[in-house]
Parts: C-alpha cells; structure tokens; sequence
C-alpha cells in the first residue's frame, strides 16, 4: 500500500501544497481543525519522531523556520500559531511519516498551555 505522504511527495496523490523545496513538502490538511492547518513533512521517510538522529538536526530546524515562513505569509505569526508533532499511537499519530502541524487562524484552545 506505501505511506500516504511519500505517494504526496512523488505526486501520486494530489494535494493544496503551499511550499516544496529538496527537503520538505508543506500542503493543507484535508481535515482542518483551524482556518489555517498546514502539514509540514520532511521529505526524508521517518516513521515517528523518535527516528530523528542527530544528522536530522538541520532538517528539523529548517522545517520550524519554514513553518515561521509560512505562518508570516498566512498572516497568523503576530496573533499566535502552534506547531504540533504526534508520536505514536498513544501520541495521537495516525500516519506513520514524521510530520508537523500548523495551526492558527482562530484561538486555540488552552489545553496545551
């Protein structure tokens, strides 16, 4: 079958992508929990975060200053966004391929602090 966000990467599947360089793909959720929910996703398959080793340290901050790129561009930085990352089942994961949620657009909910 093959992870969903590779065939989106290879362009298998469509999606709305808002940024793309050699590293990371940034596209709209199809299910948006805020008027603004981007995934930011690293190019590179890692099932789950704790996968990240220490020659991903670049990628992972470049992927947080993308997600602060976007978030100017959308126009959600000053007023406030979050940046979420599930691990695991009991994390919440449900695709297993690291990825980054953007949200912002309205108040989020302080269940997070």
């Amino acid at each position: 079958m093959g992870c969903i966000f590779c065939k989106i990467i290879n362009r298998e599947i469509p999606s709305k992508v808002v940024y793309e360089d050699e590293r990371i793909i940034a596209f709209e959720d199809i299910n948006p929990q805020a008027p603004y929910h981007i995934l930011l996703v690293p190019k590179k398959h890692l099932a789950t975060l704790l996968e990240i080793s220490e020659e991903d340290k670049e990628l992972i901050g470049h992927l947080f200053l993308i997600a602060n790129q976007i978030a100017k561009d959308k126009g959600i930085a000053e007023k406030g966004f979050r940046v979420i990352v599930n691990c695991n089942e009991e994390g919440g994961q449900k695709i297993f391929h690291l990825h980054f949620h953007l949200l912002g657009g309205r108040r989020l909910s302080d269940a997070m602090g």
